[in-house]
Protein backbone atom coordinates (compact mmCIF):
# COMPACT_ATOMS: atom_id res chain seq x y z
CA UNK A 1 0.00 0.00 0.00
CA UNK A 2 1.60 3.25 -1.11
CA UNK A 3 0.95 6.34 0.98
CA UNK A 4 1.60 10.05 0.32
CA UNK A 5 0.91 13.27 2.21
CA UNK A 6 -0.06 16.53 0.52
CA UNK A 7 0.29 19.73 2.55
CA UNK A 8 -1.95 22.72 1.84
CA UNK A 9 -5.58 23.72 1.73
CA UNK A 10 -7.03 20.60 0.16
CA UNK A 11 -9.74 18.25 1.43
CA UNK A 12 -10.42 14.55 0.95
CA UNK A 13 -13.59 15.48 -0.98
CA UNK A 14 -11.51 17.48 -3.50
CA UNK A 15 -9.43 14.42 -4.38
CA UNK A 16 -12.44 12.05 -4.32
CA UNK A 17 -14.35 14.32 -6.71
CA UNK A 18 -11.42 14.32 -9.16
CA UNK A 19 -11.04 10.54 -9.03
CA UNK A 20 -14.77 9.96 -9.57
CA UNK A 21 -14.97 12.38 -12.49
CA UNK A 22 -11.84 10.96 -14.16
CA UNK A 23 -12.38 7.21 -13.74
CA UNK A 24 -16.18 6.83 -13.99
CA UNK A 25 -16.00 6.09 -17.73
CA UNK A 26 -15.55 3.24 -20.19
CA UNK A 27 -14.95 -0.09 -18.48
CA UNK A 28 -14.43 1.47 -15.04
CA UNK A 29 -16.95 2.29 -12.34
CA UNK A 30 -16.21 4.40 -9.28
CA UNK A 31 -17.84 4.59 -5.88
CA UNK A 32 -17.19 7.17 -3.16
CA UNK A 33 -17.77 6.07 0.42
CA UNK A 34 -17.99 8.72 3.13
CA UNK A 35 -17.35 12.42 3.08
CA UNK A 36 -15.73 15.01 5.26
CA UNK A 37 -12.45 14.14 6.96
CA UNK A 38 -12.26 10.52 5.80
CA UNK A 39 -13.23 9.27 2.32
CA UNK A 40 -12.69 6.02 0.43
CA UNK A 41 -12.91 5.72 -3.34
CA UNK A 42 -13.25 2.31 -4.96
CA UNK A 43 -12.30 1.95 -8.61
CA UNK A 44 -13.14 -1.29 -10.42
CA UNK A 45 -14.00 -2.65 -13.82
CA UNK A 46 -17.70 -2.94 -14.55
CA UNK A 47 -19.44 -6.26 -13.80
CA UNK A 48 -19.52 -7.33 -17.45
CA UNK A 49 -16.79 -5.34 -19.19
CA UNK A 50 -16.84 -5.07 -22.96
CA UNK A 51 -13.18 -6.08 -23.01
CA UNK A 52 -10.35 -7.06 -20.70
CA UNK A 53 -10.26 -8.76 -17.32
CA UNK A 54 -11.61 -7.75 -13.92
CA UNK A 55 -9.61 -5.49 -11.57
CA UNK A 56 -10.27 -3.29 -8.55
CA UNK A 57 -8.54 -1.16 -5.94
CA UNK A 58 -9.36 1.29 -3.16
CA UNK A 59 -8.05 4.76 -2.38
CA UNK A 60 -8.25 5.98 1.23
CA UNK A 61 -8.11 9.75 1.80
CA UNK A 62 -8.08 11.40 5.21
CA UNK A 63 -7.37 14.76 6.82
CA UNK A 64 -4.05 15.23 8.60
CA UNK A 65 -2.55 18.32 10.14
CA UNK A 66 -2.35 20.95 7.35
CA UNK A 67 -3.27 18.62 4.50
CA UNK A 68 -4.37 15.13 3.52
CA UNK A 69 -2.93 11.63 3.56
CA UNK A 70 -3.69 9.29 0.67
CA UNK A 71 -3.21 5.53 0.54
CA UNK A 72 -3.70 3.56 -2.66
CA UNK A 73 -4.38 -0.11 -1.93
CA UNK A 74 -2.99 -3.09 -3.75
CA UNK A 75 -4.67 -3.81 -7.05
CA UNK A 76 -6.63 -7.02 -7.62
CA UNK A 77 -4.98 -8.19 -10.83
CA UNK A 78 -5.94 -11.87 -11.18
CA UNK A 79 -8.74 -11.08 -13.66
CA UNK A 80 -6.34 -9.07 -15.80
CA UNK A 81 -3.75 -11.86 -15.64
CA UNK A 82 -6.38 -14.41 -16.72
CA UNK A 83 -7.41 -12.22 -19.64
CA UNK A 84 -3.77 -11.77 -20.71
CA UNK A 85 -3.32 -15.56 -20.46
CA UNK A 86 -6.32 -16.11 -22.74
CA UNK A 87 -4.85 -13.66 -25.24
CA UNK A 88 -1.48 -15.46 -25.17
CA UNK A 89 -3.10 -18.89 -25.60
CA UNK A 90 -5.25 -17.76 -28.51
CA UNK A 91 -2.19 -16.18 -30.16
CA UNK A 92 -0.22 -19.41 -29.75
CA UNK A 93 -2.97 -21.47 -31.36
CA UNK A 94 -3.65 -19.04 -34.15
CA UNK A 95 -1.62 -15.83 -34.49
CA UNK A 96 -4.48 -14.22 -36.45
CA UNK A 97 -6.75 -14.66 -33.40
CA UNK A 98 -4.72 -11.88 -31.77
CA UNK A 99 -6.55 -9.42 -34.01
CA UNK A 100 -9.84 -10.37 -32.35
CA UNK A 101 -8.33 -9.82 -28.88
CA UNK A 102 -6.82 -6.38 -29.47
CA UNK A 103 -9.57 -4.66 -27.44
CA UNK A 104 -8.99 -7.07 -24.56
CA UNK A 105 -5.24 -6.52 -24.75
CA UNK A 106 -5.60 -2.71 -24.77
CA UNK A 107 -7.97 -2.78 -21.79
CA UNK A 108 -5.69 -5.13 -19.85
CA UNK A 109 -2.71 -2.81 -20.41
CA UNK A 110 -4.80 0.16 -19.23
CA UNK A 111 -5.84 -1.82 -16.14
CA UNK A 112 -2.22 -2.71 -15.32
CA UNK A 113 -1.36 1.00 -15.37
CA UNK A 114 -4.29 1.94 -13.09
CA UNK A 115 -2.21 2.71 -9.98
CA UNK A 116 0.12 5.05 -11.86
CA UNK A 117 -2.84 6.77 -13.49
CA UNK A 118 -4.50 7.26 -10.08
CA UNK A 119 -1.38 8.92 -8.68
CA UNK A 120 -1.18 11.12 -11.77
CA UNK A 121 -4.78 12.32 -11.24
CA UNK A 122 -4.11 12.90 -7.52
CA UNK A 123 -0.89 14.85 -8.21
CA UNK A 124 -2.70 17.03 -10.77
CA UNK A 125 -5.61 17.74 -8.40
CA UNK A 126 -3.22 18.59 -5.57
CA UNK A 127 -1.21 20.96 -7.79
CA UNK A 128 -4.43 22.64 -8.97
CA UNK A 129 -5.45 23.20 -5.32
CA UNK A 130 -2.02 24.62 -4.45
CA UNK A 131 -1.03 21.60 -2.34
CA UNK A 132 2.14 19.57 -2.56
CA UNK A 133 4.74 17.62 -0.65
CA UNK A 134 6.39 20.78 0.72
CA UNK A 135 5.55 22.03 4.19
CA UNK A 136 2.38 24.09 4.50
CA UNK A 137 2.63 27.75 5.50
CA UNK A 138 1.69 26.96 9.13
CA UNK A 139 4.36 24.27 9.40
CA UNK A 140 6.97 26.68 7.99
CA UNK A 141 7.05 28.39 11.37
CA UNK A 142 8.87 27.12 14.44
CA UNK A 143 7.79 28.30 17.87
CA UNK A 144 10.59 29.30 20.21
CA UNK A 145 10.39 27.15 23.32
CA UNK A 146 11.69 30.04 25.47
CA UNK A 147 9.51 33.02 24.41
CA UNK A 148 6.80 31.48 22.16
CA UNK A 149 7.63 33.62 19.10
CA UNK A 150 7.00 32.11 15.66
CA UNK A 151 10.21 31.80 13.64
CA UNK A 152 10.71 30.83 9.99
CA UNK A 153 11.97 27.30 9.36
CA UNK A 154 15.74 27.36 8.92
CA UNK A 155 16.31 30.25 11.33
CA UNK A 156 19.17 29.20 13.65
CA UNK A 157 18.20 31.55 16.51
CA UNK A 158 14.91 33.04 17.69
CA UNK A 159 14.25 36.40 16.01
CA UNK A 160 12.85 37.81 19.29
CA UNK A 161 15.03 36.51 22.13
CA UNK A 162 18.04 35.01 20.29
CA UNK A 163 17.66 31.53 21.82
CA UNK A 164 18.97 28.66 19.68
CA UNK A 165 16.22 26.88 17.78
CA UNK A 166 18.17 23.66 17.60
CA UNK A 167 18.03 20.70 15.25
CA UNK A 168 14.28 20.05 15.37
CA UNK A 169 13.21 22.01 12.32
CA UNK A 170 10.88 20.04 10.04
CA UNK A 171 11.53 19.02 6.46
CA UNK A 172 9.45 16.82 4.19
CA UNK A 173 10.27 13.89 1.95
CA UNK A 174 10.30 15.16 -1.62
CA UNK A 175 8.77 11.88 -2.81
CA UNK A 176 5.81 11.36 -0.46
CA UNK A 177 5.50 14.50 1.72
CA UNK A 178 6.10 12.74 5.05
CA UNK A 179 7.51 15.09 7.73
CA UNK A 180 11.06 14.01 8.58
CA UNK A 181 13.48 14.70 11.40
CA UNK A 182 16.73 16.36 10.38
CA UNK A 183 18.85 13.31 11.22
CA UNK A 184 16.84 10.90 9.00
CA UNK A 185 18.56 9.92 5.76
CA UNK A 186 15.76 7.62 4.53
CA UNK A 187 12.04 8.36 4.67
CA UNK A 188 10.29 6.06 7.17
CA UNK A 189 7.12 6.23 5.04
CA UNK A 190 8.29 5.44 1.51
CA UNK A 191 11.81 4.16 2.24
CA UNK A 192 13.51 6.39 -0.34
CA UNK A 193 16.81 8.15 0.44
CA UNK A 194 16.30 11.85 1.14
CA UNK A 195 19.84 13.00 1.78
Amino acid sequence: MEQRIYHGTITPNDIARELVSYFNRGNFRVQQIGSGSQVAVQIATRDHPASGGQTALSVSIQDVSDGIQIQVGNQAWLGVAASLGMTALSALRNPFALIGRLDDLAQDIESLQLTEEIWSVIDGAARAAGAGHELSERLRRMECSYCGTANPVGEPNCIACGAPLGDVQPVTCKYCGFILKNNETACPNCGKLVA
